[in-house]
C-alpha cells in the first residue's frame, strides 16, 4: 500500500482558516452556520477530524483535532451542531439531506445544480431507477407536499422500517425529497418535503455532468486549497474517476496544478 501523501503545516492552516477550524471563528448560531456553508459551497453535519473536509460539527469546535465523544447527548458542542442543523433544516436556506453513499450533507443553493446533474434522478427516469418502495413515498408525497414520518409510512403502505428507511435514503439521495421541519414533542419527527418546493430554480436548472464534476472540484479545491489522492471522492461521495475528471478539468482551466499524479493544488492561494 502506497503511503498516504502528508497534507503540508500551510495547507492545513489554510483549511483552518477556510473550514472553521479556529477557536476565535467558531460557529454558535444558526445564521452564521449559513453563512459558513455558502461560504465554502458544501459541508458534512457531524463527521469530525477523522473524515477529511469540512463539517458544521468541527466549526462548532472550532479546533482542527475535534473527535466526536461516544456518549454525544452529554457533550455541548455535539448537541450544539446537532441543534444549529435542526434549526437550518426548518430555515430552509440551505439545502440538507442524505446525499451520495449517505452522506449527511448541507448544500448551499449555488452547488445544487452541480450535486443535482451527478446524483439527480429527473421525473422521466423514476420508474427505473427508483425502487416500488421509493415511489410508494413519492406518489403520496407528491399529493400531500409535507408530511411527518409516522404519516408518510401509513400512506405509503411501506410500513416496515427497514424498507421505509431505504426507500428516503433512496429519494434523499436522488434529491428529489429533503427534511423540512425537526419535532420533539410530543415525539420526535421529521416532517418531509419535495426538494423542489424549496429550490425549484436551483433543482429545475440544466448543467453538464463534466462542467458539474468540475465546479464541484472547483468548490472543493477552493476550500482545501490541496486535495490528495482519493480526498475529494471521500469528501463528495464521488467515484474516483469521476474526481479525477473534475480535478483534471481545473488543470486545463489553469486553476489547479498537479505537481504529482493525483495530487491538486490552487494554482493562486489566497492568504
Amino acid at each position: 500500500m502506497r503511503p498516504r501523501p502528508q497534507i503540508p503545516s500551510e495547507i492545513e492552516e489554510f483549511r483552518d482558516e477556510r473550514w472553521r477550524r479556529e477557536a476565535t471563528r467558531q460557529i454558535e448560531t444558526a445564521i452564521a452556520a449559513e453563512r459558513f456553508i455558502e461560504q465554502i459551497g458544501f459541508a458534512a453535519c457531524l463527521t469530525d477530524s477523522r473524515r477529511p473536509g469540512p463539517s458544521l460539527y468541527v466549526a462548532v469546535c472550532g479546533r482542527r483535532d475535534a473527535v466526536m465523544p461516544r456518549n454525544v447527548q452529554k457533550d455541548a458542542e455535539a448537541s450544539l451542531a446537532w441543534t444549529l442543523k435542526d434549526e437550518i433544516v426548518g430555515r430552509g436556506k440551505i439545502y440538507y439531506g442524505k446525499l451520495a453513499r449517505g452522506k449527511a450533507m448541507f448544500l448551499a443553493p449555488r452547488m445544487i445544480p452541480y450535486f443535482h446533474a451527478v446524483w439527480g434522478v429527473r421525473r422521466s427516469d423514476e420508474k427505473r431507477r427508483l425502487s416500488r418502495h421509493a415511489q410508494a413515498v413519492l406518489k403520496v408525497l407528491r399529493k400531500e407536499w409535507e408530511i411527518s414520518t409516522a404519516d408518510l409510512r401509513d400512506a405509503s403502505g411501506v410500513k416496515d422500517r427497514t424498507a421505509f428507511s431505504r426507500a428516503m435514503d433512496d429519494l434523499q439521495a436522488a434529491m428529489i425529497v429533503m427534511p423540512s421541519e425537526v419535532f420533539y414533542q410530543p415525539k420526535f419527527t421529521y416532517i418531509w418535503t419535495l426538494g423542489v418546493g424549496r429550490f425549484p430554480e436551483a433543482l429545475r436548472r440544466r448543467v453538464g455532468r463534466e462542467t458539474a464534476l468540475r465546479e464541484i472540484a472547483r468548490c472543493f479545491l477552493a476550500g482545501a486549497g490541496m486535495t490528495v489522492p482519493g480526498e475529494m471522492a471521500r469528501v463528495t461521495g464521488l467515484p474516483r474517476p469521476d474526481a479525477g475528471l473534475g480535478n483534471r478539468a481545473l488543470v486545463a482551466d489553469g486553476y489547479a496544478t498537479m505537481p504529482a499524479s493525483g495530487v491538486y493544488r490552487l494554482a493562486i492561494r489566497s492568504t
